[in-house]
């Protein structure tokens, strides 16, 4: 018997294996708790839950939880849109546009991604599309497209595209500069440095260079006391987590790997990417398989494993509840 494939049979084989596909991906648990060190317990419960918050974006990314107004904010990198997410009305638009104000349309991550508060409460953006870093010109409560830039290169150059941020006390702002902005990435021909840069913004205006020999900068957070920072590399030639110390001067000193996630990132998607540290030290932070958790120290302690690439995250005040930016949603994980 000679079975004939027509287009509509190709139709139905595709939809079927989509349908398979998708329940496949669908029957996977939201997240697996891994344990790899008994201080584990101390961030996340083996009783620890998670749920879907938000669904339907392209990429979400920079979560950023603000208590004062029991909100969560994030990016869709791709939509141009920062939203919000109450408990009580669930997912709304923020603020449209978010990270690109030019009139030629363009693609890729044009739109917001990292997020922040100043020492002002005012909500700091790394607006990928502009290439800039920007303070929004309107209270948290009545957002509004209205930007003011504090950083838009460096040297007469325009950064690529301005990623993630942490805030010193003082009020200097840190942030990365990747390549992930640009619709050809390192080979657009609009990129003006020839290296992947981490800045200071100081409170004066000024801003400084204090790296130029990481690859792929992303993720960025400081430990308690402000005297060292950890940075994320999201490459995969180097999928790694540098930490560096500060000097008097708040410039980069003694630079060493803090972690690496080589071995890990050939048999899980995704890379070290979003991170936060808590009060004591512990680092969250997103890394191939879902969620790594670290002591200041360096030392693993658990994961958590979630069933789409994680891009980031953000902490709650009490640091019990934990928000996940992961592909085309947002997860709500109740760590203890």
């Amino acid at each position: 018997m000679i079975l004939r494939v027509t287009r509509l049979t190709r139709i139905i084989v595709f939809l079927l294996g989509s349908v398979s596909a998708s329940f496949a991906q669908s029957s996977k648990p939201l997240i697996v708790r891994e344990q790899i060190d008994p201080q584990f317990n101390n961030l996340v419960s083996k009783n620890v839950k998670a749920e879907i918050i938000a669904t339907g974006f392209e990429w979400c990314e920079g979560p950023l939880w603000i208590e004062s107004n029991k909100m969560l904010l994030f990016s869709d990198v791709k939509k141009n849109v920062i939203y919000k997410w109450t408990k009580e009305k669930g997912k709304q638009v923020y603020l449209k546009p978010s990270g690109y104000t030019g009139a030629v349309p363009r693609g890729g991550e044009l739109g917001s991604n990292g997020l922040g508060l100043n020492i002002k409460g005012q909500l700091v953006i790394c607006q990928d599309g502009d290439r800039v870093v920007s303070v929004m010109d309107a209270p948290l409560t009545k957002p509004q497209a209205k930007f003011i830039k504090i950083a838009s290169g460096y040297k007469g150059k325009k950064f690529d595209s301005p990623n993630d941020l942490a805030f010193l006390s003082n009020g200097d702002i840190y942030f990365t500069d990747p390549p992930y902005g640009l619709e050809k990435n390192v080979d657009d021909p609009l990129k003006e440095a020839k290296y992947q840069g981490v800045y200071k913004i100081s409170k004066n205006g000024k801003v400084t260079l204090l790296t130029d020999t990481l690859t792929r900068p992303n993720g960025i957070a400081f430990f308690p006391g402000g005297k060292t920072v950890l940075i994320a590399n999201s490459d995969p030639a180097k999928p790694y987590w540098y930490a560096y110390d500060l000097d008097k001067n708040g410039l980069f000193t003694n630079g060493r790997i803090f972690y690496s996630a080589k071995a890990a990132s050939k048999t899980a998607e995704g890379m070290p990417d979003g991170l936060k540290i808590d009060k004591a030290g512990n680092v969250f932070t997103s890394g191939p398989g879902g969620l790594w958790f670290f002591n200041r120290n360096g030392k693993l302690l658990g994961k958590i494993k979630v069933n789409d690439v994680a891009s980031n995250c953000s902490l709650s005040a009490d640091e019990k509840t934990m928000y996940v930016t992961s592909n085309h949603r947002v997860l709500k994980i109740q760590l203890r």
